[in-house]
């Protein structure tokens, strides 16, 4: 019998195909690609963007501005989406493609899918080269999009129609596999977009692709279950996979069952609730006093879905504890087996119910002396919190804290609070109190300034009944702001915190530890020694982004601040609270790093700041410590 064919072209068919795909977990289904974003070209434009209207009842499509914002908002809706549902991206061949690379690196490195349909020169070469080709000599097919090659999961040029069924398969299986997961390229010759094949129509029939919750081994659990009741300071670090696998609940009943306190990665944080009594916080360089300290006297860590970034091991220098071992529960094999640990590979849901109810059966809890410990120093730790939080004078410009402070007063369990780079990150992980399980967004993977605003676009699709922030400095603004017009065209209520502080406060601090001296990092006019110390730029930023459309509530004071959040929250449009603060150098900040990060500092100077700097790097690589 011979099966049916409807005739389309390639990007018709592909189309097409992304409309029908879907996941499962746990019963819930829902669609694979929720949307496609686009900026049309010559390499797309009657290919993938004639698709899109020949279907446009079955695939939604936002308009973007820059590409690399465009892969940001789809990571923003995939990771509001716990990976379940994602967009897809086309852009034209040559820049188009090429703006791609730093979205593509940010979806990989944080484990979060995204489907990439970028334009390519012609397959079938009539005219070589063509615009916007890079000629390789030694190479016949090389294009500029394999520059997306080391940042993609899967990656495949589609040089004949026919090709596309075992690649879209291929490409659904690696964005719905909860290990392989990531930016997902499917390279699209512009002559091979709209050239037409006979396509069997099981090609465009439903699938649903399960995504799996796989257990523990059961003699890996045996082990695991050994090494916890051999522990006296055991110590949980929630990372990212917590979150990815909805094991929220699952890790509360185990803390609550074993009394282990919960310390947390940027990407983990919000795993328990800032008031949960096993909760201590940040973990690392950017962390808290009491989970550094917990870390330091540990003897048995617990990675629950971590990477073991080298801000979450303060660069090897954490883990001090005579004798400690780490215990990796981790879906990834490649994680699991990190600093010689005992892997426990399995979903972080499914492990850490495996384990609560191993551990059940012994009765196994810490001891009363480490929890009334550990409760206590983090008592003292919120009441640093609120001294950070407070402010006396009501008519005075705020400190950056104090305006964490005043977003702290007026959220609820409903507010997202989205993050990447800056000085921000470091007082978010230090200072905020986590209320729900999805309202702490930091990327803190790739860190990629401009992260924000388009990402908190992408989480708006995916919550659109959920107030959405996007906390941004002025250099992460001037970053990527494009994305306020796509904003403005959708109606799609974003909140935008935009936070000026005339430079790169972040780099700036960090210059000054290592023997920079902030050499390059503000944003100031040049002085006369060519450095840039002269007057602060006349830039008006609120201005730029009410130019863009959106509506600008500036604050000039604390006070200024409360009401203008407060009509910011309430909005139903677009709307940025404008509000410029004092710098460190003229207040007191936050607290300072409560662990070290490995920046390398010269090791030859002249200068007096560089050399003392390497006296201090020196001590502090003398306490690295490698688990072997």
């Amino acid at each position: 019998m011979t099966s049916s064919t409807t005739r389309l072209t390639v990007a018709q068919a592909l189309v097409r195909f992304l409309s029908a795909q879907y996941t499962e977990r746990d019963g819930v289904r829902q669609r694979l690609i929720g949307a496609t974003w686009g900026i049309f070209g010559h390499g797309n434009v009657a290919g993938i963007g004639q698709a899109l209207v020949e279907y446009a009842d079955d695939m939604p499509y936002h308009q973007g501005r820059n590409e690399q914002a465009m892969v940001h908002a789809a990571v923003g809706y995939a990771r509001q989406s716990n990976r379940l549902s994602t967009h897809a991206v086309t852009t034209s061949i040559g820049p188009g493609a090429t703006n791609l690379v730093t979205g593509a690196a940010l979806a990989t490195i944080n484990h979060l899918p995204v489907l990439l349909l970028p334009g390519d020169v012609f397959a079938t070469r009539p005219a070589d080269p063509v615009l916007q080709q890079l000629e390789v000599p030694y190479a016949g097919d090389v294009s500029v999009n394999d520059s997306l090659r080391p940042v993609s999961r899967y990656f495949d040029r589609i040089t004949r129609p026919e090709a596309l069924i075992p690649s879209a398969l291929n490409a659904m299986r690696v964005l719905t596999d909860p290990v392989e997961t990531g930016a997902v390229t499917l390279a699209l010759p512009q002559d091979v977009q709209a050239e037409a094949f006979d396509w069997p129509d099981e090609f465009f029939a439903e699938r649903t692709w399960v995504v799996r919750r796989p257990g523990a081994d059961p003699a890996e659990l045996a082990e695991a279950v050994r090494a916890i009741r051999s522990a006296r300071r055991p110590l949980v670090i929630a990372g990212g996979g917590v979150h990815h696998s909805r094991a929220e609940e699952a890790l509360d009943e185990f803390a609550r069952a074993t009394g282990i306190p919960v310390a947390s990665t940027q990407a983990g944080k919000g795993s328990l609730r800032h008031d949960h009594p096993q909760d201590v916080g940040g973990i690392g360089h950017t962390g808290t006093a009491t989970a550094n300290e917990l870390a330091r006297t540990a003897d048995l860590v617990i990675g629950v879905g971590t990477r073991y970034t080298d801000f979450t091991t303060a660069s090897g220098t954490l883990f001090t504890g005579e004798g400690v071992r780490f215990l990796n529960l981790n879906i990834a094999p490649f994680d699991g087996h990190k600093l010689a640990g005992l892997p426990l590979i399995a979903d972080a849901r499914s492990g850490l119910q495996e384990l609560t109810a191993a551990l059940d059966l012994h009765a196994y809890e810490v001891a009363a002396f480490y929890v009334t410990e550990y409760t206590e120093d983090k008592e003292r730790w919120e009441q640093r919190v609120d001294a950070c939080y407070e402010a006396d004078e009501p008519d005075v410009r705020p400190t950056q804290p104090q305006v964490l402070g005043a977003l702290d007063a007026l959220v609820d369990e409903s507010d997202v609070i989205i993050n990447a780079a800056g000085s921000l990150p470091g007082d978010l992980h230090k200072l905020w109190r986590a209320r729900s399980r999805d309202q702490y967004h930091l990327e803190y993977g790739y860190s990629c300034m401009g992260y924000e605003i388009p990402a908190a676009i992408g989480v708006k699709l995916a919550a659109p009944d959920r107030p959405v922030w996007a906390l941004v400095g002025d250099g992460t603004y001037l970053m990527m702001p494009t994305e306020i017009v796509t904003a403005v065209q959708e109606g799609v209520a974003i909140k935008v915190l935009l936070i000026q502080n005339h430079g790169y406060a972040s780099i700036g601090g960090l210059s000054e530890s290592v023997g920079g001296e902030r050499f390059g990092t503000a944003y100031r006019f040049p002085s006369d020694d060519g450095t840039y110390t002269g007057a602060p730029l006349p830039v008006d930023l609120a201005a730029n982004a009410a130019s863009l459309g959106m509506r600008v509530l500036r604050a000039k004071t604390v006070a200024d601040l409360r009401t203008a959040l407060a009509e910011a929250r309430a909005a139903d449009t677009p709307t940025c609270v404008y509000v410029e603060t004092e710098t460190a150098d003229t207040v007191s900040g936050p607290p300072p790093a409560q662990a070290w990060w490995d920046v390398p500092v010269a090791e030859t100077a002249t200068r007096p700041s560089a050399v003392k700097a390497r006296e201090l790097y020196e001590r502090h690589v003398s306490t690295r410590r490698r688990h072997l």
